[in-house]
């Protein structure tokens, strides 16, 4: 950070080989914080809303926020934001580990990449040089081997990278961007860097980041170790299961999604999948940089022809999209799914549902034996799964037609497959049935990234946190004004700063708001109230509302599957429950009111947005 309060944004350009240093104002930080916000805007701004997601136009943003590379814990986070090669629109994914604190040490907030390389390339970027180097030698390689090769190729393990695996070669609009073993998931963003030839990042940093109010900093670094500390949730349980705990609980009240959502709350492999059968698998744990927490665990396959195989998970996302959404109930088989993915570079819930998709098809007759390439596609058949699972990486025989998401899938199988194809704006549902937790079904519905339970997660519903206010999981009363808040604040204190949403779930909730804008001053010498905090996030919702509008999103688009605003749950705690139609549209009313925005389409209104001082957006 310059003294001024400025950033240093680095912008690469593939096609010419170059890359340059801009100042970021400070006005601008003030406005957006970092991370997600710093990503919406450069994307809005520079990126034209008809671009074609995986054409030379579209431009990958990788944005830090101003506490990583910091003290604070659980702060090395990243923003990726683009326009989605999966739903049209603006996309924004989170990932963890340690290259996000390797680039604020480089002296970076945020990389801009643009263009097309004219052969495959990697990039290696220092707090002192940026060099373009030739990938062809590792051009086809999985994610492991890649970075390996890369550390080895600059005479350096110190360096961490961000690459893709075949999946984002081969153009699969569910790749994702793979760190160590951390995943910039869902979206496509292992597309977009496909598209433009670019096999990986690596980062080098040397320098340590400023800090403009030190003591203020350590007192405010000290009170979060005490809300941490204090949490009844955070180390008991969170430390040592990490997110897979949720299958326990969330099973348990009826809303862990299975066999395409057909079976919500009557298949739930707590005994196979859950907490505490997988105890026995977990062998030790990880954790991001600065964090205090370590929850992700190493998990080992330990029997069969998986026996071996160790993965860093998989989370309770993807206990769903390879268990439940598939029917499969060995664990073994989840772990192997689990690293076959990061290997391949492939989102784990889009491609689990993609599966589970066609799982239900081939039972209902609508794909044939010959269609599926001789696989059993029944549901549980978990060497099926696998199979299926390498054959959409590499894009081979049916593996090809699933490999750009269940939209895509429907349109070209048709024979009314749209309606078992679980999706909002083409990106697949999470591990959350929303008749069973109406505010977090309204966040999938509305979100601006498509069924993305990270922008909005319904806190109240899922793990009884009462703030602002309690909220009844089945009750509609309220659900739009609560989603709009859920997806504001988490936007503000999680995405932009950027901080582990996990911690923010579990210990600091009631306090975000606060202690992000004391942060902030600390970190920054930006001023700003904890109502300006909240502000930033209902900004950066709008300018991404304005985005997707003007590349062709409606309210039609602000909806759920069929499936589920239609047919009940017909076992488990949340039996009898449905979303209903009339129901979800009282609440996206309420939601639209609460916004800003018309009723009818959705648009944000001129007075919004002047409001917000989003005046690019009212050009």
């Amino acid at each position: 950070m310059s003294a001024d309060g400025s950033q240093k944004l680095l912008r690469i350009d593939l096609t010419s080989r170059s890359a340059s240093e801009e100042s970021i104002p400070r006005e601008i930080m003030a406005r957006y914080i970092g991370g997600a916000g710093l990503g919406v805007k450069y994307v809005f701004d520079e990126v034209p809303p008809e671009t074609d997601p995986l054409s030379v136009e579209n431009k990958l943003i990788l944005a830090c926020g101003p506490f990583t590379g910091t003290s604070i814990p659980c702060s090395s986070r990243m923003a990726v934001v683009a326009k989605s090669p999966l739903t049209g629109g603006m996309a924004l994914g989170l990932t963890g580990g340690h290259f996000p604190s390797e680039l604020a040490h480089a002296g970076y907030i945020a990389i801009i990449v643009q263009g097309k390389a004219e052969q495959p390339t990697f990039v290696a970027i220092t707090g002192e040089s940026v060099r373009f180097h030739d990938a062809a030698h590792v051009w086809g390689t999985r994610t492991s081997d890649c970075q390996q090769i890369i550390k080895d190729r600059l005479n350096n393990q110190n360096y961490r990278v961000a690459c893709i695996g075949p999946a984002g070669e081969k153009l699969s609009r569910m790749a994702c961007i793979i760190n160590e073993r951390r995943a910039a998931g869902r979206k496509g963003f292992g597309a977009i860097m496909g598209s433009k030839n670019l096999k990986a990042i690596a980062v080098l940093g040397t320098e340590s980041v400023g800090i403009a109010d030190d003591e203020s900093f350590r007192q405010q670094r000290k009170q979060m170790g005490r809300w941490m500390k204090e949490s009844p949730v955070l180390y008991p349980f969170f430390a040592k299961y990490g997110t897979s705990r949720g299958i326990d609980g969330h099973g348990a009240r009826g809303y862990f999604p299975a066999r395409n959502f057909q079976d919500t709350g009557e298949f739930v492999p707590i005994e196979t999948l859950g907490s505490e059968a997988r105890q026995a698998q977990t062998i030790g744990h990880a954790s991001c940089a600065e964090c205090p927490v370590g929850c992700g665990q190493l998990m080992l396959a330990r029997t069969g022809r998986h026996a071996g195989i160790l993965t860093e998970g998989p989370e309770y996302e993807t206990i769903y999209s390879f268990g439940g959404q598939t029917g499969v109930a060995d664990l073994d088989s989840v772990i192997a799914a689990d690293r076959l993915s990061d290997e391949f570079g492939l989102d784990t819930m889009s491609a689990g549902v993609s599966i589970g998709f066609a799982m239900e098809l081939f039972e209902r007759g609508l794909l044939s034996s010959e269609d599926v390439d001789g696989l059993d596609l029944s549901f549980g058949n978990h060497e099926s799964m696998l199979t299926l699972l390498e054959k959409i990486a590499m894009r081979e025989g049916f593996g090809d037609v699933l490999a750009d998401g269940v939209r895509v899938a429907a349109a070209r199988l048709g024979k009314d497959t749209e309606y078992y194809a679980m999706h909002v704006k083409g990106l697949e549902l999470p591990a959350y049935d929303p008749r069973g937790a109406m505010a977090q079904g309204m966040n999938l519905a509305t979100a601006f990234t498509g069924a993305d339970h990270n922008r909005g997660y319904a806190i109240q519903e899922i793990f009884g946190v009462p703030v602002p206010f309690e909220a009844d999981r089945f009750s509609t009363e309220r659900k739009g004004e609560l989603t709009k808040w859920n997806q504001d604040v988490r936007t503000a204190v999680c995405d932009c700063p950027t901080l582990c949403a996990f911690v923010f779930d579990t210990a600091l909730a009631a306090h975000a708001l606060e202690h992000t804008a004391a942060v902030m001053n600390a970190v920054t010498g930006i001023e700003l109230t904890p109502e300006e905090v909240q502000r930033v996030g209902e900004r950066i919702n709008n300018l991404a509302r304005v985005f997707n509008v003007r590349a062709g999103f409606s309210r039609a688009d602000d909806t759920l599957p069929t499936r589920v605003l239609t047919e009940p749950l017909k076992a488990g705690a949340s039996k009898g429950h449905v979303v209903g139609v009339d129901e979800f549209n009282a609440m996206l009313d309420e939601y639209y009111l609460a916004r800003g925005w018309d009723l009818a389409t959705g648009v944000p209104s001129r007075e919004k947005l002047a409001e917000l001082g989003l005046e690019e957006a009212l050009e």
